[in-house]
């Protein structure tokens, strides 16, 4: 087994895509909801969900595990965004905090030369 003693930057931009890949795809699952199983949202769920697991998977080729897999919180964010945006969740101020130490943490973990 081979060791990565850095993440490139492209490992980085790969997690960050596989992060809103899968919280799109468990978006749309959220627009599905009761819908049942020929719901189209659904489908395009399943589509976005698979992107992200294999660009994660790619993404694992450029880097360290330590620093890339922390990375996926962004999905977290982006999840939150959505909510607002979309489905009028509202933006309470421990949620805008709780982002705010996620963007943090990324930044830290993944903007730092590993």
């Amino acid at each position: 087994m081979t060791e990565t003693r850095s993440t490139s930057p492209i490992g980085i931009f790969l997690m960050v895509a596989a992060a809103f890949s899968t919280a799109t795809g468990q978006f749309f699952w959220k627009l599905a909801a009761g819908g049942g199983l020929f719901d189209w949202h659904l489908w395009i769920g399943f589509v976005f969900y698979g992107m992200g697991a294999v660009l994660m998977t790619v993404a694992f080729r450029f880097g360290r595990l330590s620093v890339l897999h922390p990375l996926l919180t962004v999905g977290y964010v982006i999840a939150l965004v959505y909510g607002v945006s979309f489905l009028n969740e509202p933006l309470t101020v421990p949620l805008a905090i709780g982002t705010v130490l996620i963007l943090a943490g990324v930044w830290l973990i993944g903007g730092d030369e590993h």
